[in-house]
């Protein structure tokens, strides 16, 4: 049986490749769901891939996540930095979760050095591009097995 691991990415991140190439890369949303894919099962996990643009859609699957995912990976995009709900959800759900950004937040505006979703994190991931979702997929698989 393959591990399932949810994977939500946020507001925008559906114009990766397009948006900002000169902060966010040349890769498409559809280069990293590849990416976690071949990762994913590389350490036996599978990782179900989302994007909304939509606050109260990604809290519905972090609430859905309880009943079959073992843990989250998320790149909230900007709700990282305004929303309540994602991260009381993410709290609520009791999964280990993970926090990514493509970007390094701390070498950008200063409203983005402050994330809500940190606080519900076991860790944050930021500023290696797309490859960040690959290191984020061995922390969890890491915090997975340490935890048996």
């Amino acid at each position: 049986m393959t591990t399932k691991i949810l994977v939500i990415n946020g507001p925008n991140l559906n114009l990766l490749g397009t948006r900002q190439p000169e902060i966010y890369g040349q890769a498409t949303l559809t280069d990293v769901e590849q990416l976690l894919a071949e990762r994913a099962a590389s350490r036996g996990l599978q990782a179900d891939c989302r994007q909304s643009n939509h606050e109260g859609e990604i809290v519905d699957w972090i609430q859905e996540a309880r009943g079959g995912h073992a843990g989250i990976i998320i790149n909230a995009g900007g709700f990282s930095h305004t929303s309540v709900a994602i991260p009381d959800a993410l709290q609520g759900v009791a999964l280990p979760v993970i926090e990514i950004h493509v970007s390094n937040i701390y070498k950008r505006e200063a409203f983005r050095h402050h994330s809500r979703i940190s606080p519900a994190a076991i860790g944050v991931i930021a500023g290696f591009g797309i490859a960040g979702y690959g290191l984020a997929i061995e922390a969890l698989a890491a915090v997975l097995e340490e935890a048996g």
